[in-house]
């Protein structure tokens, strides 16, 4: 069929325009003129520009959604595949590659010195399991003439509180803090069911609290594998009897059953540790091979002190190697006295240890610190600040040094935490350090993560 010249030319136009509209020609269509692909690689590139604008800002963390990733991929992998001899599409390609590599974060390679800590730890473990299981084995041997069976209960309705007061029952798997709960005669875990009796195991007493402050111990300096919710095996000795709801919830629908009151001797985490109640003591609690501990552990250190000419960088180094290797006093050490001096603070950084400890068994293993940013004065009058000096003679200088008090300085330094296969975990995240009057340098916000 013959087009008219008109025809043709008004075809040719529609076609031109459903090309502008279309973006990238697809396979098979025919060859764009220069011009035509000049645009289009100039609308490619600015995809590219802006996906490696995104990529930058991460600073070699991942992210799981980039917004200018897919029309950049689209579009250069479509005049890759269209014009792959034309070295503006080369090279469109090349920095794709390179930013679509970033932005699945940064890598290195891992020293074995970065997990060194997991594998100290893991022996720690070992130490101290083994000698809980043998304490553990020795006090249920003890008293193996005064033990009683745990399931079924013995019965209440049959057997007086005079015949069974003071004899020890090895309770197994008991649910804490998932079966604690309130009742009308003191604080409980239950353990057992209505048709194998019940068991409260009484907790608001030393005899609970100091085998579980212990073992709380043990999970700050030895394992911190241990989760908040756990089975124990608990030592106890009859005590009482008395009727509760065994529920959680605070509203205590239910029925009430009658149940032993029993009081811990020793409580027990299967292939971790042993905490036992001993009056003596401070904390009325101790950890088998708790003693030793410290003495194991002083073999780890990396750093055991803060020099008074420290950097910020190295303090962030040593900070966090006294996290990894669990020597909670020099964490304390790298901390703004601010912060530690209080007493009502030590809940928090134990807060924030544990915080630490987790993270870095859970989501990193190592981190890096970037160069440290200017420093800033933040109060007082720094002598050696040019800029200001250029303003002041001496007169106002000296006054300026009577007037303002301390000179207070802050920095900031970047951390970069890495996962165990060298992957980069997220984004670089800042910590601030502070110092007075050019003295110690100190970790102001010790909370954040690396």
């Amino acid at each position: 069929m013959k087009l008219s010249h008109r025809k043709f030319c008004s075809l040719a136009a529609a076609a031109a325009f459903c090309i502008g509209l279309s973006g990238i020609v697809p396979a098979g269509a025919g060859d764009l003129s220069e011009a035509q692909l000049t645009r289009q690689i100039s609308q490619a590139e600015y995809h590219v520009r802006e996906f490696e604008k995104e990529v930058e800002l991460q600073r070699g963390g991942d992210k799981q959604i980039y917004r200018s990733k897919k029309d950049a991929l689209d579009r250069v992998q479509k005049l890759k595949q269209e014009y792959p001899n034309d070295p503006r599409v080369e090279l469109l390609f090349q920095r794709t590659k390179t930013a679509l590599m970033k932005s699945k974060g940064d890598y290195k390679q891992v020293d074995p010195l970065w997990t060194k800590y997991k594998r100290d730890e893991a022996e720690l473990v070992k130490t101290i399991a083994g000698i809980s299981e043998k304490e553990w084995n020795s006090l249920l041997a003890a008293r193996k003439d005064r033990l009683e069976n745990e399931f079924p209960a013995p019965d209440i309705k049959k057997i007086m509180l005079p015949d069974i007061k003071g004899k020890y029952v090895l309770l197994k798997d008991v649910i804490y803090p998932n079966n604690q709960f309130y009742g009308a005669t003191g604080e409980f875990i239950w353990h057992g069911k209505p048709s194998s009796g019940y068991y409260y195991v009484e907790i608001d007493g030393r005899d609970w609290l100091g085998p579980y402050e212990a073992i709380k111990r043990y999970r700050r300096s030895v394992d911190s594998s241990l989760e908040d919710n756990l089975k124990f095996d608990v030592l106890a000795v009859v005590d009482e009897v008395t009727s509760e709801i065994p529920s959680s919830s605070q509203e205590k629908k239910g029925s009430y059953y009658m149940g032993w009151v029993v009081k811990p001797v020793a409580v027990y985490v299967p292939g971790h540790v042993l905490g036992v109640y001993d009056e003596k003591r401070e904390s009325s609690g101790v950890y088998a091979g708790e003693e030793q501990v410290d003495k194991i552990k002083e073999g780890w250190y990396t750093y055991k002190s803060v020099p008074d000419d420290v950097t910020p960088e190295k303090l962030m180094e040593i900070f966090m190697m006294a996290i990894k290797e669990k020597n909670y006093d020099l964490y304390v050490a790298c901390i703004n006295p601010r912060w530690t001096s209080n007493p009502n603070s030590n809940a928090l950084l134990r807060y924030h240890w544990d915080l630490h400890q987790g993270r870095f068994h859970k989501e990193y293993v190592h981190a890096t610190f970037d160069k440290a940013h200017p420093i800033e004065v933040i109060k007082g009058f720094k002598a050696a600040d040019d800029q200001e000096n250029f303003f002041l003679d001496d007169d106002q200088r000296e006054i300026l040094k009577k007037t303002q008090g301390d000179l207070v300085e802050m920095v900031t330094v970047d951390s970069r935490a890495f996962d165990e296969n060298g992957k980069q975990v997220g984004s670089p995240h800042p910590h601030k350090l502070i110092r007075t009057n050019g003295g110690r340098w100190y970790i102001d916000d010790y909370t954040p993560r690396f």
